[in-house]
This record gives structure tokens, sequence and C-alpha cells, in this order.
């Protein structure tokens, strides 16, 4: 996967270009990270989602906690988390932080033999934001500004980023929904592999009774573009019975510097009272496994 590959670029460009290939592979990290989202990043919904997309709105919530765990196999050796804490601010909108971590395990130094000599490869990047996000003229609008810390073994790197997202319902009772996003922006570059653009649509493709209950089918596209190698477009399909339970099912094929490859993904959220809890992982592809997320939201009203 072009992820690793830019991942592994990074650490050999140590010490290189002030700082921009440590930048580029922390990106990297968030981008395994985000094999276990089953729909466009600019579609996704939920606290810690801020993350992704910070055009979030819940209306009828006074407070809102996140948090996500996300393990990819041992052949890649990473793991990380989101949270995310926001709250009611009246006319404001809704205001919280955001909080990120991924970095990679087992990494030790070795000489002249495969044995590991002396201490653990520090690999990690971090971030933590203030966000907000506001509903004007009917559209979801949002931002994160974000301080960042990347760390590979002995470079230490750091950077401010803002993002800004938008979302909109285009026909009445949710039919057509529209957004977008960026990414770790911090450089007006349409190459720079360190930040992404993200940009997603859903259309309802059927609704009903079923089993008692409401059912809706949601047909979603979205590419991730604007980041230096060829873009990701992702198809899927949503399901959802009711506001207990919903099933995601997406499969992205991949942008690269000179191959492209496929990856599916799926997920299952549930509802119950004021908690959701997900539960998603991908496919995985070249006999690396798969990786997994869970997570829980809580909400207050």
């Amino acid at each position: 996967m072009q992820r690793i590959a830019v991942l592994l670029a990074g650490l050999a460009a140590i010490p290189g270009d002030s700082g921009t290939a440590q930048q580029a592979a922390g990106t990297a990290l968030w981008r395994l990270a985000a094999t276990t989202l089953p729909l466009p990043p600019a579609l996704a919904t939920g606290t810690a989602a801020v993350f992704w997309n910070p055009a979030q709105i819940e209306d009828s919530a006074r407070t809102q906690l996140g948090i996500e765990g996300i393990q990819t196999p041992a052949s890649i050796g990473a793991s990380g988390m989101l949270a995310a804490v926001r709250v009611r601010a009246g006319a404001a909108g809704q205001i919280g932080f955001v909080y990120g971590h991924v970095g990679l395990s087992d990494l030790t130094r070795t000489g002249n033999s495969p044995d590991p000599i002396g201490s653990a490869v520090p690999v990690y990047t971090s971030a933590l934001g203030v966000t907000w996000s506001r509903r004007v003229a009917g559209t979801a609008v949002g931002a994160v500004i974000g301080y960042h810390e990347t760390r590979l073994d002995l470079a230490r790197v750091t950077r401010w980023t803002l993002d800004l997202g938008v979302s909109r319902t285009i026909t009445p009772g949710g039919g057509l929904r529209i957004a977008a996003a960026t990414h770790f922006f911090s450089a007006l570059s349409a190459s720079d592999p360190a930040q992404d653009v993200y940009a997603g649509v859903e259309y309802r493709l059927w609704q009903g009774p079923l089993w008692g209950d409401h059912a809706v089918v949601r047909g979603r596209y979205g590419l991730a573009f604007s980041h230096g190698f060829g873009a990701d477009h992702q198809v899927g399909v949503g399901f959802e019975l009711g506001r207990v339970v919903a099933l995601d099912v997406g499969v992205t094929r991949e942008g690269s510097y000179d191959t492209e490859g496929w990856r599916p993904a799926a997920g299952v959220r549930v509802t119950i009272g004021k908690y959701r809890v997900t539960l998603a992982r991908d496919a995985g592809v070249n006999q690396l496994g798969s990786a997994y997320r869970v997570g829980v939201d809580a909400r207050f009203k």
C-alpha cells in the first residue's frame, strides 16, 4: 500500500527538508488509521468524526463525548486512538476539543545481526485541536485549529493546521447530502503529501417500513485528493433500521505513485439509549491482515 510506502519514505529521508518528510510520514500514519472508515471521511458523523470533517451538528445534545481505538494487523504494528468532547454554546454553535495519537510499536535498533540492541525506536504522531461548528442558512460549517507533533526516532517536528468543513442536505428529508473538508491543511499546495482534501456525496436510494420499523438505504461516493499522489475513490452503501442499528459497507480504490489497489471496509453502529457503539474493520490487502476500530459515543441532553 502507498500508505506504508509514504511512511517508509519519510523514515528514510530523516533528516530531510526541514521536517517535510516527517510531516508526510505522520499523515501517512493517520491514513493507515483511516482504513477502518467504511464511508468517505467527508461524510463521517459522530463526536470523534470532527477529526475527519469538523462540520458536525447535533442539535439535541448539550454535551457529546466520543472515543475510538484503532488497531492495525501485527505485520504493520500501528495502533491509535481518537477522543473528542463537544458542548453546545448557544448562538455560537458547538465548541470542543479533539485529540488523536497513532504510532508504531515493536521497532528496535539492530546492528550487524537481527538481534535488537538498545532502546525501542519511537515512531508516532499526535494532534490536539480546538473545534467549532454551527449551522448557517441550512449548511453545517466547522473548523479545527490543530497542533501536531510527529516523532520519528530522534527527529521531532511540530506544526499548526487549520481545517474547514461543510455539510449540507440538499433535498427535504435528507435525500441528498454533500460534504467537503480539508485535513491537516497548512500550506497552499495541491501536491503536499502531509495534507488531504475530502469530498463526498450521499443519496437516499430507498426508504420504507421493514420489520416493524423505518429503514433507509443510502448510496455514497467519496474522494480524497490534493495530496501528491493519485486520488482515492470510495463507493459504498449504508443501511439504517430506525435509530438503533446501522450497517456501512464501502470499497476504496487507493491512489498511488505507481500502482493502485482496492480495499474494502465494513462497520456496524448500535445505539443503546444515550450511547452509540461502533465496530468497524477493513478486509486487509496483500495478506497483511485486517485493521479494527472500536468506538463509543455518549450524548447528554
